[in-house]
């Protein structure tokens, strides 16, 4: 479980986002993270990553990969980085993830900055979940892909765990998540 107790939080100078806030958050769920812009979806994720100082207590017994995230080395095959990120990664795990997203197995092969916006995604988003004991934390993986990339992700979110997903596809949110969280400002 994931423990938010007293959540208190606003960015400097601006409105509060979060006032005395507390929860418990499954860390085999597959949640949805809905609400409005600004109202604090992006703000919650690096809070629970630890990146905002802020008022109360979060305890994860899980660490966290946040998704999107800067690539250290594009010029690098999407083997490479996928080697990197998972530590004693045998090369099938990957190739079988990358099919279960519909992603080529040359892609893998290429440098990472010559794949497309889908391809990319689709390489970190198999990656992150490659890595054990972990929590994702995925921020509008759908933003940039097409009608048949965005299924693609939904599916294999579908058959995965343990993450929480922002996004204002509800298509994607409806083909993928059990439960959903809701950031309403009140008053």
């Amino acid at each position: 479980m994931i423990d938010i107790s007293n959540l208190t939080f606003a960015h400097d100078g601006g409105a509060m986002l979060f006032d005395d806030v507390s929860l418990q958050l499954d860390t085999g769920w597959r949640l949805g993270l809905i609400g409005r812009n600004g109202r604090g979806k992006t703000s919650f994720l690096k809070l629970l990553r630890g990146e905002y100082p802020h008022g109360g207590k979060i305890r994860c017994p899980l660490e966290m990969d946040y998704f999107p995230f800067p690539v250290p080395n594009p010029d690098g095959s999407g083997l490479e980085l996928a080697r990197q990120l998972c530590v004693g990664l045998e090369d099938w795990r990957l190739e079988r993830e990358a099919s279960l997203l519909d992603l080529p197995p040359e892609a893998l092969d290429r440098p990472f900055k010559t794949l497309s916006g889908g391809e990319a995604t689709k390489l970190l988003l198999a990656a992150l979940f490659l890595r054990e004991n972990n929590f994702l934390l995925i921020d509008e993986p759908t933003n940039h892909l097409d009608l048949k990339a965005r299924q693609a992700v939904g599916r294999y979110l579908r058959g995965k765990s343990g993450f929480i997903l922002v996004s204002h596809d509800r298509g994607l949110l409806d083909s993928c998540v059990e439960h959903v969280l809701s950031i309403n400002r009140a008053g």
